[in-house]
């Protein structure tokens, strides 16, 4: 196993670096100016001029790219006195004024805030985590449940409505989904709900504080549940349905077991691979921002400040948020092929 890991966190830094190269080239070919958005149209060329200095924006292209591989990576040659920027402790003293560093990947500074894009995303993680796992989890439970009912009673009414509202939910976006459930619980009956169509966990009121708001989570869950609600439930069906024909099931059965029994201690383990398989899927999409949901509920997250950053050209931050993106979708699939091991024994890490 260990090995198994190894060779694919080194699979995982090639796809870091390849992440970093495109969305690194992508944004440096495309038109405008980042000092002059920066610092506004009005400002004097002089001060643009110096902008640009501390962006390193007067440097060559290739010259910027590797000061940012420098910058990301966990061990690097550093001047000391560049080092106040970094989370770090020295290795080694080199000659000159350098030294070999170990250190936090530093992401630069927002071009808009001049925060720390670290601190930025550090502050909106938690709010896409927490609308991400409370979303998977609703999609989850009904998802298999909803997908159990219908291939016990396949061919009822049961699984015809469940065929129904799985093609229902895969065809609708979730950025469609979330304008319609904003307007219609937020909106058109909010005063039945008293559910907002906007808002984020924390709510900061200027006499009482700042309190926890977990009616704010519940819209724009339901928006981003409904997908991976459908596409489980049609997955659970279908392999469920599989299971239950081969002939372990029907030996199980003759051998007088309950059908409780035999559907949840021997055919439903034995359908899980595909849905694991979209659960993590979908867990590492929605854990990277939820771009669209969260920017139509006004929700303080990745996917929201990621939106907001684009519409700005603030380019480190959206960099930052890409990197995040990859590395949330590496670890995700890294977990999920360890959960395959444990789930079945079939499966081996080889």
């Amino acid at each position: 196993m260990i090995r198994f890991i190894a060779r694919r966190l080194s699979y995982s830094l090639l796809v870091l670096w390849g992440v970093v190269t495109l969305v690194f080239f992508l944004f440096n070919v495309l038109p405008g100016d980042p000092a002059r958005l920066t610092m506004g149209q009005r400002t004097d060329v002089a001060s643009i001029e110096n902008a640009r200095k501390a962006m390193n924006l007067d440097k060559p292209l290739v010259t910027r790219y590797l000061l940012y591989l420098n910058n990301l990576s966990p061990i690097s040659v550093n001047e000391k006195v560049m080092q106040e920027r970094y989370h770090f402790f020295s290795i080694v003293d080199l000659p000159g004024d350098n030294v070999l560093v170990a250190k936090w990947p530093y992401l630069g500074r927002s071009y808009r805030t001049q925060k720390e894009v670290n601190t930025i995303l550090w502050e909106a993680l938690p709010g896409t985590l927490i609308l991400a796992l409370t979303a998977m989890l609703f999609a989850t439970f009904f998802g298999i449940l909803l997908g159990v009912l219908a291939a016990l009673k396949k061919n009822t009414w049961v699984d015809s409505a469940s065929v129904a509202a799985i093609v229902a939910g895969i065809s609708m976006p979730s950025f469609f989904a979330g304008l319609i459930i904003a307007f219609v619980f937020g909106y058109l009956l909010h005063a039945v709900t008293g559910l907002n169509m906007t808002g984020s966990l924390w709510q900061y009121d200027p006499f009482s504080g700042r309190h926890l708001a977990l009616q704010n989570l519940i819209l724009p869950a339901l928006a981003l549940g409904i997908r991976p609600l459908a596409i489980i439930t049609q997955l659970t069906r279908s392999a469920l349905l599989d299971a239950l024909s081969q002939d372990y099931i029907r030996t199980a059965y003759a051998k007088g077991l309950s059908t409780r029994r035999v559907v949840f201690r021997h055919a439903l383990p034995n359908a899980l691979n595909p849905v694991i398989t979209a659960i993590s899927g979908w867990l590492a999409e929605l854990l990277a921002g939820s771009f669209f949901v969260e920017y139509i509920f006004g929700w303080k997250g990745v996917g929201k400040i990621t939106v907001d950053a684009l519409d700005k050209f603030d380019f480190p931050l959206v960099m930052g948020s890409v990197l995040l993106t990859a590395l949330i979708f590496i670890v995700v699939n890294l977990f999920t092929d360890l959960l395959y091991a444990k789930i079945d024994p079939r499966v081996k890490l080889q």
